[in-house]
């Protein structure tokens, strides 16, 4: 039997009246656990109340997915608590040693709450906690699930650069053996000075070219062109030659005179060289685009994160929107189309960069969301009345006017189980307020816009825009 010197020693009940802690005793039921119980199932009503006397418990359960585990020892109160909505518990509580407790039922709430006045306080102070943890979860969670998609987009943009950069060496290494070849069969061959600097001519204008890339119509056209030539001279197996000058843009004319100064084989080996030439340089030119590509991600990376930076900067803000869309490219691409109207804003002084990119984060990709891949995406930014605004906006279906009062509440979300957790605007909504700011949104049928203001620190205000 429990008595009122061990309840004493539970944190919640110290210090506690000896009549209130009798009556509170009276009403409460005791139970002995062996280890591996389970006291309580997920989907039961929360009409309970526990005091953990003795031993290690636990509460598991599933969200959005994953299993979540808080662990309890004696002393701890938990399970339905006054004030509290809880319907039904959420996980399955359960004891991982022998041990005891006390089951107190939630229909005597009221009367607890008028005989134990202080007791009903520091329970609601326990609520209070258990509130901050889960949010902490949440948020957590929340977050590692954005960083996953992040790094998961990331993953595929990095992927496309990288693995055409290695397509490129791989097809740069059998080249190289073609040159090499033409070049040893071009040497074995009397050429007079003149025929010598006519191939090297061709060479280098066609390899130092530098045009657009034609459509699809004018490269076929080009083909047949010059495979036509080549067959004219007899030349009737360059078919995969004909089409690599093609793509680079190459004139049969311009072939014309290989022939009119060589021989059918020498002009055969000169063709093979340039050929092998112009592909080199092909090659090279899409390494560099695949690096350059994969440099720009690195960069936009450091710049999204504030890597190697201060955590307080002096942001601009036009810069980080940027780097979100450039982080975001790979949604942005599958149907999206972006808008940009960017007034020139000051510097907002001493402001928190990677947060701020958060907000850019969740508010683009709330709206890339609600397109379901295809419309426009319109980010505007400008001064008003000493405060820079953003807006971020889409032409998606927009938000109902039920909907709309609460989407800054955390945990609200209109997704389905596992899509989201209902924190992304509550962060937005403190990231925002943590720097003096306010934001709102603005939404019918086709036109949706979230406005934040962001107030200029006076420092700014004195470096006004040229």
């Amino acid at each position: 039997m429990v008595t009122s010197s061990e309840l004493l020693r539970v944190p919640a009940f110290a210090d506690l009246p000896e009549d209130q802690i009798e009556w509170f005793l009276s009403h409460a039921e005791e139970r002995t656990l062996r280890a591996g119980d389970v006291y309580v199932r997920q989907g039961d009503p929360a009409d309970t109340m526990f005091v953990l006397l003795e031993g290690e418990f636990q509460w598991r359960g599933e969200f959005g997915g994953e299993t979540v585990a808080i662990n309890n020892t004696a002393g701890n109160v938990n399970g339905a608590l006054p004030f509290s909505r809880m319907k039904q518990f959420a996980v399955t509580g359960r004891a991982l040693t022998d041990g005891r407790m006390l089951r107190f039922p939630a229909a005597l709430f009221p009367e607890l709450i008028q005989k134990i006045p202080e007791l009903a306080k520091r329970l609601v102070g326990v609520m209070s906690d258990r509130i901050r943890e889960i949010t902490r979860l949440e948020q957590q969670r929340d977050r590692l699930a954005g960083l996953g998609k992040l790094a998961a987009g990331l993953a595929h943009e990095l992927n496309n650069p990288a693995s055409a950069a290695k397509r490129a060496v791989a097809q740069l290494r059998d080249t190289l053996k073609r040159i090499k070849d033409a070049s040893h069969e071009l040497g074995r061959r009397e050429l007079t000075a003149a025929q010598r600097s006519e191939i090297e001519k061709l060479e280098a204008s066609f390899t130092q070219r530098d045009e657009p890339v034609a459509d699809a119509l004018t490269v076929s056209d080009l083909e047949d062109q010059i495979d036509s030539l080549l067959r004219s001279h007899g030349q009737n197996d360059l078919w995969q030659l004909a089409a690599e000058l093609a793509q680079r843009g190459i004139k049969p004319a311009a072939l014309e005179s290989l022939f009119e100064t060589l021989d059918a084989d020498t002009a055969r080996a000169a063709l093979v060289r340039i050929s092998a030439s112009v592909e080199i340089a092909n090659l090279l030119h899409e390494i560099e685009s695949s690096t350059l590509r994969i440099s720009d991600l690195v960069g936009a990376i450091k710049e999204y994160t504030y890597m190697d930076q201060s955590p307080v900067q002096n942001v601009d803000v036009v810069k980080s929107l940027e780097t979100t869309l450039t982080i975001l490219h790979y949604k942005l691409k599958k149907g999206i189309s972006v808008r940009r109207d960017y007034q020139r804003v000051p510097l907002l002084v001493d402001s928190f960069g990677s947060e701020l990119n958060q907000v850019w984060t969740n508010l683009i990709d709330n709206a890339i969301d609600a397109m379901n891949g295809s419309g426009e995406l319109r980010v505007r930014t400008y001064r008003d009345n000493g405060c820079v605004v953003v807006e971020i906006g889409d032409n998606g279906p927009g938000i109902s006017p039920e909907v709309r009062p609460h989407i800054f509440e955390p945990f609200f979300t209109t997704k389905g189980v596992g899509e989201g957790t209902g924190l992304g605007l509550d962060a937005v909504q403190r990231i925002v307020k943590k720097h003096r700011g306010s934001i709102q949104v603005n939404s019918k049928p086709g036109d949706t816009c979230f406005q934040v203001w962001l107030p200029v620190a006076d420092a700014a205000l004195e470096k006004k825009p040229a």
